[in-house]
């Protein structure tokens, strides 16, 4: 009984090791194809990245050329600002009330228009008093004489004696210096009448009125008492053109000036904010006799006509200054020449293709060039494309580009 029963426990405890064996390795299987599968698809990829990542970084490239030479006149450049060549604030030398304006605001006026009327009844009167005084003083005068004579005539028939004479004198002396006084007072009263109507002094346009008719207005003849502002007028043509000059500046545009010696070293050529050419057309007439020492710069102007009175006092105008005949000079592409502080700079590959700034001098733009008085050389390769990615003492890599010169604003090109 106990042999059969272990014979038949043991059969069932057989199957049960062999299905185990029979899953693991089916899940070995599994597991060797689900790696084999990994390898496949995403082996590539982790090779390739891990290629990518052990490469070197690559140089950024940037556009180098020479600078261009061309022959070019000299000029300067410079801001300035339209001034009056008079001004007069119209004030009133005698005070009353105002009774007329004889413009229209902003009007051009011309010398010795009628531009503000005074009551002139109070120096009317004073005028009339003082004619009065004098022909009292003039009767007197008439009297002092007449009894002059006699006493005269009486000293040589010896019927008057010669203090008669002294005293008629001495009364006709005093006759004619009543007649001074009121003749003095006349001009007095005369000029406080005439000033009653105030005029234009010379052509030029007139501001806005600042007191209307019917307003009590004051005067003094000295202007050292209060007196009140009646309206601006200022000249048109010509007109003045104010402009700075720096130190270097002054320095080239003296020595130029030099050697020049005719009326060209003195012309100046202005153009308006909405104008491209330079069309006007002046004459520099001073310069002043020292430089301002907080700021540096020397104070010039030149005088322009204004025929059509198109230029405006307080407008502002670009000024050039031409210097001499056409000499040598570099350009380079605005765009090339960065700000340094106070400075510009602009950066150059070396031999060994390493970024090097060059602090410069600059002028003005020529041919949408930029010209460059000094700091480069004509064999320096300014970098003129790609200059956000050259860090200075950085190494990139070139390819030559051209510099065009021309009005255009094709600056550069690369070439193939």
């Amino acid at each position: 009984m106990t042999n059969i029963t272990n014979q038949q426990g043991s059969e069932p405890l057989s199957g049960q090791s062999s299905n185990r064996r029979g899953a693991k390795l089916w899940v070995g299987i599994a597991a060797f194809a689900g790696v084999a599968t990994c390898a496949i698809f995403f082996g590539p990829r982790l090779l390739g990245r891990s290629t990518v990542q052990a490469a070197p970084p690559s140089l950024p490239v940037v556009t180098v050329s020479e600078p261009l030479r061309r022959d070019l006149d000299s000029r300067l450049h410079f801001l300035g600002q339209f001034s009056p060549v008079e001004r007069v604030e119209l004030r009133s030398q005698v005070g009353g009330t105002l009774t007329k304006i004889g413009f229209k605001d902003g009007d051009v006026v011309r010398k010795g228009d009628l531009l503000f009327e005074i009551d002139p009844t109070q120096y009317q009167i004073k005028l009339s008093e003082a004619t009065a005084q004098l022909e009292s003083a003039q009767a007197r005068y008439d009297l002092a004489s007449q009894e002059l004579a006699r006493a005269q005539t009486l000293k040589q028939t010896e019927a008057g004696t010669i203090e008669n004479v002294e005293q008629r004198a001495s009364e006709q002396r005093t006759a004619q210096a009543a007649i001074n006084a009121a003749q003095a007072l006349i001009r007095d009263a005369q000029f406080d009448l005439d000033h009653c109507r105030i005029t234009a002094l010379f052509t030029g346009r007139i501001g806005n009125h600042l007191v209307s008719v019917g307003n009590l207005v004051s005067g003094s003849r000295a202007g050292a008492g209060s007196t009140t502002l009646l309206a601006t007028l200022v000249s048109l043509n010509p007109i003045y053109l104010d402009f700075d000059m720096s130190e270097t500046d002054y320095l080239a545009f003296e020595h130029e000036r030099k050697k020049e010696k005719s009326k060209r070293a003195d012309r100046v050529e202005a153009s308006l904010s909405d104008e491209n050419g330079f069309s006007h057309q002046g004459t520099l007439n001073f310069i002043d006799n020292s430089l301002d020492r907080s700021s540096g710069t020397i104070h010039a102007r030149a005088t322009m006509p204004n025929d059509d009175l198109l230029l405006t006092p307080g407008v502002f105008a670009r000024i050039r200054l031409p210097l001499t005949t056409a000499a040598s000079v570099l350009l380079v592409p605005d765009d090339a020449v960065l700000p340094d502080q106070s400075d510009h700079i602009v950066l150059t590959a070396g031999p060994d293709d390493v970024v090097k700034p060059k602090p410069v001098q600059i002028g003005d733009l020529r041919g949408g060039l930029r010209v460059v008085r000094s700091g480069l050389s004509e064999h320096d390769r300014v970098i003129i494309g790609g200059i956000p990615a050259a860090a200075p003492g950085s190494r990139v890599s070139t390819r030559t580009g051209t510099i065009s010169f021309g009005s255009d604003q094709n600056r550069s090109s690369v070439q193939p």
